[in-house]
């Protein structure tokens, strides 16, 4: 029966696990447990790919339990309950040990279902997830286990892997295995971190390449048109769909254009373009805003432009978009001045409107009372002092000009106007 090559070369002790030194390590928290030889319940939290599989297994064999896996993605109530079934018996004489995979796509029911098990210590539960177990696993779960994340493999841990799998591959069909230069590189840099998309490349490369006098060669050429797009991490529905898009906002607010222009691109690779969309706009008025505020016109044309261009060719809108707002002036003082005010507004700090901004048509026939309102155009420079807030917030500040040119040229402006005294937000 065939069986992949990542599962022919699976690590069968923890020194041959890839990477996660920060867990696995010699004085690793994770390796102590495991060498205790008294499992906890666990939730192993990281991409997929990264060894947690690899990592379930190895403990299953060393504390002696019957290994049970489960998929959450198909398993159902019926299954855990033959799971639960099997403890004491011959089955499982020492006990369960039941690596539950994708245990986020459980429900609450579901999940509830394995509490009295693993709290009896009948079953240790090891979980594990791709998605943040703090908002996808329900608190009991979590307040019984602990939760070891497993970090994403780099290009060097990855290399060990791709060097196993070509001469495992090499031995089983009995040649002579020649890479050309940049091979194993490139399949250990373009799969993601992850190791199973490398070794699977591995395999396909070496079943798929010309065996002439003993020798197979592996061209870069093949090996870049197996890897083009296996780097790609992304969920729309998970955390990475987040996690691009915090780091698209961030790197925008933090003036690195190519830093904007990479998440960018990894947004569009992936198809997501509505994410840059969104993002793209509310950088322009949450990071640059006053002093720049032609920036979310701008911002806007670039949106129109790619909405009706379509991909590919809306690449150059939105990377024009994002070039413009990571090089330009940087002000929160529109997101500070709105939180500010909506503060006061969830905390009941309102009043009733000052007499004077009314509706005058609000008075009924008969009722009409003189308004007091001053039409700011009838006086000098179009302003008036009067008040506008409510009594009784009628001294609070929201809005702070910010340091940037173009918000320190407006309040000299209104400070001219006001008679050299600072305005409302002036100093």
């Amino acid at each position: 029966m065939y069986q992949p090559l990542a599962d022919r070369i699976r690590p069968q002790n923890l020194d041959e696990v890839l990477g996660q030194g920060h867990i696995l390590g010699k004085d690793g928290l994770l390796r102590r447990v495991i060498d205790s030889g008294k499992i906890p319940n666990m939730v192993f939290y990281g991409p997929s790919g990264t060894g947690k599989t690899t990592v379930a297994n190895i403990i299953a064999q060393r504390s002696g339990r019957t290994l049970r896996r489960l998929n959450a993605t198909t398993a159902s109530l019926a299954d855990i309950r033959d799971v639960m079934e099997q403890v004491g018996t011959l089955l499982a004489p020492n006990g369960v040990l039941l690596y539950l995979d994708e245990i986020q796509y459980f429900n609450k029911k579901q999940q509830q279902s394995l509490l009295e098990f693993i709290e009896n210590g009948k079953i240790t539960l090891i979980a594990s997830t791709t998605e943040n177990p703090y908002f996808t696993i329900f608190n009991a779960i979590l307040s019984r286990s602990t939760v070891f994340e497993f970090k994403m493999l780099t290009a060097d841990d990855l290399l060990p892997a791709v060097d196993r799998g070509i001469a495992l591959q090499a031995q089983e069909l009995g040649v002579k295995a020649v890479c050309e230069d940049g091979v194993r590189e490139h399949l250990a840099a373009s799969c993601g971190g992850d190791v199973r998309k490398a070794l699977n490349a591995v395999e396909l490369l070496m079943t798929a390449s010309r065996i002439q006098d003993g020798v197979l060669t592996i061209t870069l050429d093949d090996a870049k048109l197996v890897a083009q797009r296996s780097a790609m991490r992304y969920d729309r529905d998970g955390d990475d769909h987040f996690d691009i898009a915090s780091a698209l906002m961030k790197s925008l607010r933090g003036s690195d254009p190519d830093a904007a222009l990479h998440y960018l691109a990894r947004l569009l690779e992936a198809g997501d373009m509505l994410t840059a969309i969104r993002r793209l706009l509310c950088s322009a008025s949450e990071d640059i805003g006053m002093a720049y505020p032609q920036a979310a016109a701008i911002v806007k044309a670039c949106v129109d432009s790619a909405l009706q261009l379509g991909l590919p060719e809306a690449k150059l809108p939105l990377a024009q978009a994002a070039i413009l707002l990571a090089t330009a002036p940087k002000s929160n003082s529109v997101c500070a001045a709105i939180d500010a005010a909506l503060a006061d507004v969830r905390a009941g700090r309102t009043g009733d409107y000052p007499r004077h901004l009314q509706n005058v048509h609000a008075d009924g026939a008969g009722f009409e009372r003189e308004q007091g309102y001053l039409y700011p155009h009838q006086f000098p420079g179009h302003w008036v002092e009067q008040q506008y807030l409510p009594d009784a917030i009628k001294d609070h500040v929201y809005y702070e000009y910010g340091p940037n040119k173009t918000e320190q040229a407006a309040k000299a402006y209104w400070d001219r106007i006001k008679g050299g005294q600072p305005g409302k937000g002036g100093e």
